[in-house]
């Protein structure tokens, strides 16, 4: 991973040196998913436009007054969301932001990017190695009664008891999550029968564009929102993998622009139309391009904070469970230091040291926001995986190395399998991988306890995980050398928070 690229939550490249390989599984007769919908040009003047975000008072839509400031600023307003008071704006005049802020009524104001995008595409899997005739049958004929041909090589499913979980119910019908992320191809066969389309978009602009197909991702995009939603509701239906909530519905929210930036008026779009459509859990695992944190401090960083803030907090009030994915670098997040190599990905980044109680990873780190830390195989935390007391909710499966932690057989792989697009299997690991765990899990809670608040399901999200015990002293490359200090109790430490996601208990409590 260098230092340009855009940062989905993942883990191929680990802090303690180990490159992850992907395997992919390819199922005899499947198709391509169908080409997405075309993105309209960019005009010349577009070009060297920057995007921002102005953040006014909420409910009361755009006066006159700023939209005079906007005006005359240079900006052109793309799309407002009035419930929340943020206003999406284009515009070429670098000195665009500080002149809006100044403007009465605007509360904040800042660019959501620092350069032209850049021409490079990245994706999360490298060169996909396909899974031999012998290991696809091998796996198949490992499958107990009941199982998805590919559940055996799941060690993931029985960590959070979600097989148990499985024998009481799949889940509601009526429970949608939704996936903000690169898109979803929604054609695969363990996503197509639960796939709703109805909650499904591109917000990519920062303004939603619901042409049927425009939430799938290209061939040349990356296929991380296939694979987590295939983690959170893959079908079982006799094909691939199983989900953890295999009866759950799952939304495809594409907010990654075809270089894979996860940009500001992208994500509050996702999470302005999640909470308007009836989605009860949106996965996040993402942080929100170009600054791995944004400090108040600075007038721009501050106004993303501000942005997203208000669009997360809409959603949990319309009776959506934000779930967020902590981070890939192994990270104290409760530190008072963290030196960040790697802001602004989008132009020259430069390490800056920066204290996250005051600088935010968003979503991950704004409040209501269920923070999830990755575990292993064995049930440790994921050599990867950030972590911090206070900071963590809770842990669940997000893989690892096999050399640090190894699955029982017939597992063979420490990382977790889920599909890909145009009908493929592969691994992944992260925490990106982690969050869907929980959301699956956020969705059986609401699946059994149909009316509960966003607030409610929380708790029993936390109240009913199995409590894990700090891993001290945590040396998980065996090198005699502590790579992470966790601190806290047994039932709510930096580590996991107040335990391991537990499905069974989602369904039975």
């Amino acid at each position: 991973m260098t230092a340009s690229q855009p940062r989905v939550r993942r883990a191929l490249a680990l802090p303690l040196g180990m490159a992850m390989a992907t395997a992919v599984a390819f199922l005899p007769g499947a198709t391509a998913s169908a080409a997405p919908a075309a993105t309209p040009a960019s005009s010349a003047s577009d070009a060297a436009s920057l995007s921002y975000v102005v953040n006014v008072p909420p409910g009361h839509g755009v006066s006159s007054q700023v939209k005079k400031a906007i005006a005359k600023a240079g900006g052109t307003v793309v799309t407002s969301y009035d419930r929340i008071g943020v206003i999406v704006v284009h515009s070429a005049n670098p000195d665009f932001a500080e002149l809006v802020r100044k403007a009465p009524g605007v509360d904040s104001a800042g660019a959501t990017r620092t350069a032209p995008l850049p021409a490079q595409s990245t994706t999360d899997v490298g060169t996909p190695q396909p899974l031999s005739a012998a290991q696809l049958a091998r796996a198949g004929a490992e499958a107990a009664g009941g199982q998805d041909p590919l559940e055996p090589l799941q060690w993931d499913l029985p960590a959070i008891k979600a097989d148990k979980a499985h024998e009481k119910t799949l889940g509601s019908r009526d429970v949608t999550v939704a996936v903000i992320d690169t898109g979803v191809d929604d054609t695969h066969p363990d996503i197509a029968p639960n796939f709703d389309r109805r909650a499904s978009v591109n917000c990519v602009s920062g303004k939603p564009d619901t042409t049927d197909g425009a939430w799938r991702p290209s061939a040349a995009e990356s296929p991380h929102g296939t694979h987590v939603a295939g983690e959170i509701a893959g079908a079982k239906n006799g094909v691939g993998i199983t989900g953890v909530a295999p009866g759950v519905k799952v939304a495809g929210i594409k907010v990654a622009n075809p270089d894979g930036f996860f940009y500001t008026e992208a994500v509050v779009c996702g999470f302005v139309w999640a909470a308007e459509h009836g989605v009860d859990v949106t996965n996040n695992s993402y942080y929100t391009d170009p600054w791995y944190f944004n400090c108040a401090t600075d007038p721009d960083q501050k106004a993303l904070v501000e942005a997203v803030r208000r669009a997360t907090q809409y959603a949990e009030k319309k009776g959506t469970v934000n779930v967020a994915a902590a981070g890939n670098e192994n990270y104290d997040l409760d530190s008072r230091s963290i030196t960040d190599p790697d802001s602004p990905n989008d132009s020259t980044p430069g390490d800056r040291v920066v204290d996250p109680h005051k600088c935010y990873d968003i979503p991950t780190q704004l409040p209501g926001v269920v923070t999830v830390a990755a575990t292993g195989a064995k049930g440790v935390k994921s050599s990867f995986s950030n972590y911090g007391l206070g900071v963590i909710d809770i842990a669940a499966p997000g893989g690892d190395s096999t050399a640090y932690q190894k699955p029982e057989p017939p597992a063979t792989s420490g990382l977790i399998l889920g599909p890909l697009p145009g009908g493929k299997w592969g691994y992944m690991a992260g925490t990106s991988m982690a969050s869907p765990h929980v959301a699956g899990v956020a969705a059986l809670i609401k699946s059994t306890h149909p009316h509960a608040p966003a607030a409610l399901v929380k708790a029993l999200l936390y109240a009913e995980a199995s409590p894990t015990p700090c891993t001290d002293p945590y040396d998980i490359d065996g090198d005699g050398k502590v790579d992470a200090v966790c601190q806290g109790t047994k039932n709510r430490n930096g580590f996991y928070g107040w335990g391991t996601a537990d499905a069974l208990a989602a369904v039975t409590k």
